[in-house]
This record gives structure tokens, sequence and C-alpha cells, in this order.
């Protein structure tokens, strides 16, 4: 879902990549958190020539993944891969010019802890870019299919407040805490129409089904014979829309100073 995500909104993963180019010397150091199969790594690789990435991840088979995809578009010798849980005491990873977490930091335990790693292993002057969503893109046009949707955004969101996902937070004020100068918030309000991307069809099938694998016993049997249905012609509509909303902050670790006096000290080793 990350890499089709990655194709269909290419327009806003190209500006955050131009962004950090404009945030980080000729020769950056970035450390990825989160990584996933790659989709960001690869893309800070492949527009900052000269930048070295350490993609870091939970998963074994999706960093395995990432460095496949790294010989196949030459960017091999400048990704290395470390496989780490972002809720444990962190790896030796730094120093960095650039932490980028697009889409990871809701997942983990306690981000404002993380954040304080984020801050260890940055330079001083270095930038943290964070991205974070509400929930997954809308895609469906007609009043029918877009009350559907609501009632399942709806389910879900109650869902991750359950599971304790840090949806919604204040990553500015965790920033602040951490020590960083938050320097940017920006929202991105994402409408796309047609012509879409060839691969928003498929995008929009896999979103629909990772709703439905969540809302099992949540919804009326009916909503969930519909969304399943929907997800099946996905790939062959020419109508949808992808509706989607991005927040991104950007902060600096101060040339001097210390971590915010509320921020315990992070280990690196």
């Amino acid at each position: 879902m990350l890499d089709l995500d990655a194709d269909v909104l290419h327009e806003f993963h190209r500006e955050m990549v131009t962004w950090v180019g404009s945030l980080t010397p000729d020769r950056p150091r970035i450390v990825d958190l989160g990584a996933g199969t790659g989709a960001g790594a690869l893309a800070l690789a492949r527009h900052l020539p000269h930048a070295e990435v350490v993609a870091v991840d939970v998963s074994a088979d999706m960093l395995q993944q990432l460095r496949h995809r790294a010989h196949a578009t030459g960017a091999v010798d400048r990704i290395r891969t470390v496989q780490a849980d972002l809720d444990q005491t962190w790896p030796r990873l730094g120093p960095a010019d650039l932490v980028w977490a697009s889409g990871s930091l809701h997942h983990l335990a306690d981000p404002a802890r993380s954040l304080t790693q984020a801050f260890a292993i940055l330079r001083p002057g270095g930038a943290v870019l964070i991205t974070e969503f509400d929930s997954f893109p809308r895609f469906l046009p007609d009043p029918a299919g877009t009350a559907l949707e609501e009632r399942c955004h709806t389910a879900l969101a109650d869902l991750r407040a359950e599971a304790g996902l840090h949806m919604s937070e204040d990553w500015g004020a965790h920033l602040r805490e951490a020590g960083f100068t938050v320097e940017a918030e920006r929202r991105f309000d994402i409408a796309l129409r047609a012509p879409l991307p060839d691969a928003a069809g498929r995008y929009a099938q896999v979103c629909l089904q990772r709703m439905r694998h969540g809302l099992e016993g949540c919804l009326r049997a009916n909503d969930l014979a519909a969304l399943d249905a929907l997800a099946a012609g996905a790939p062959s509509r020419d109508d949808l829309i992808v509706r989607t909303t991005r927040t991104v902050w950007v902060a600096r670790r101060p040339e001097t100073g210390c971590p915010g006096e509320h921020a315990a000290p992070a280990r690196t080793s």
C-alpha cells in the first residue's frame, strides 16, 4: 500500500523530497525511521544523488525487499538497512543531517521518547521531517459510497484509539518538548480527479481491502458485503477521486543546547 501511495501521490512525495534537499547539506546523511519496503528511502536516494540513507525498520522481510529494490535501481551503495525496534533503545544510527519519519511515528508506543532519541542522533543544526495522516484515503464519489466510507473511517478511528495508536497528535508540541525548534507545519489537502495515475485503481482496492480487514465484526454484514464489492471493482472504475490529508512538520536541533527540560536523555548505543 505504501508503494502504491508513493506512485499515486507522486507530486506530494516529490515536493517532500525537494523540501529535504533544501534542509540538508550537499552530501547529507539521512535516517529513515520505519522505512518499510523503501518508498521513502529510495526516493531520497534517487533525488539526492550524494545522500547516504540509513533505512530502519523492525521487519526483516521489508528490509530484504528494500535491499532488492536498491540493487535494481543502482542505489545499493548509498542505502544501508538496519533492523531495529524503535520502541526500544536505538542502535547507533547517527550522526545524521536529517531524520525522515513518514507515517511511522503514530505506530510507536512512546513517540516522545523516540523524538528524544532522534534529537540525539542529529548533528547540531540537523533537521527532522515528520509526515502524518489521520486515516486511510477516501475514493468513492457517489453519496452512498461516501456514506459507507465515512462509517468505515469512524469505526477505524475508534479501533485505533482503543489500540493506543497516536493519531492526531500535536507533533509540534512533542518536537518542542524534545528540544527541537519547529520551523514549519503544513497541511496538504489532496484531491486527485480523473485522469488519475494508472496505479490509482489498485491503490483504492488495496486501501479498501485493508479497511475491510480491520472492520470484521464492527460493521453490519451488508456494509461489509458492499465494501467487498467496491474493493473488487475499484481497479476498473474511472470515476474514483483520491482524497487524503497529510500534515508535515519540519524542526531542527539547535546548533547549541540540550533537549527540553521534560525530555529524558536518549541512549544511542
